[in-house]
């Protein structure tokens, strides 16, 4: 029996001090979930600098994205244009068929017209295929700066033109939307 005893005195000591200790552990710490004030602060300055480094992330792919879509844009129009220097060259040729052809218009060969028309009408048409395209003006339209350059005025043949265009002197030619020769016209006084 002494020994019963000495195993019930041991065990109410163990049970008294896990109480002890459960009692213990749960004032002293902090309930589980809830920060510290040095975890919180911690935790919002990370919290900023992540926030920062996402603006920082998100500007610098806008500006990617910015950059790119310019560097393609500068591409598409230096293809467009790639070829200017050449086409500007083969203007005056274009302008001497065009002479020659009034010419040969007025005489009565027409084998001569027919076989000078098929050539213009050849290399007309390979210059358009390249982006080549008249800027069209005639008499009669009214004067734009921006799409045509006055050499001279004349007093005006009739009143309704003047202020405008009289007579195109040289055709002017665009290559895309950029004019690479502006047409020269007379204007009436």
């Amino acid at each position: 029996m002494s020994q019963d005893n000495s195993e019930n005195k041991e065990k109410d000591s163990i049970n008294e001090d896990i109480a002890t200790n459960n009692e213990n552990e749960t004032t002293s710490e902090p309930e589980a979930g809830i920060p510290s004030a040095e975890e919180l602060t911690e935790e919002e300055k990370l919290r900023e600098e992540l926030a920062k480094e996402k603006d920082k992330f998100l500007r610098l792919f806008a500006e990617f994205e910015n950059y790119k879509k310019r560097t393609s844009k500068e591409r598409i129009e230096l293809f467009k244009t790639a070829n200017q220097e050449v086409l500007v060259a083969l203007l005056p040729v274009m302008d001497d068929f065009d002479r020659a052809l009034a010419e040969i218009v007025k005489t009565e060969d027409e084998v001569l017209l027919k076989g000078v028309e098929l050539i213009h009408n050849k290399f007309r048409d390979t210059l358009k295929s390249k982006g080549l395209e008249q800027v069209e003006l005639k008499a009669g339209d009214n004067f734009d700066a921006d799409f045509a350059e006055a050499i001279t005025q004349i007093p005006a043949p009739s009143e309704e033109l003047k202020g405008k265009i009289v007579d195109v002197v040289e055709k002017g030619y665009k290559l895309g939307d950029k004019i690479i020769r502006f047409p020269k016209v007379v204007l009436g006084n």
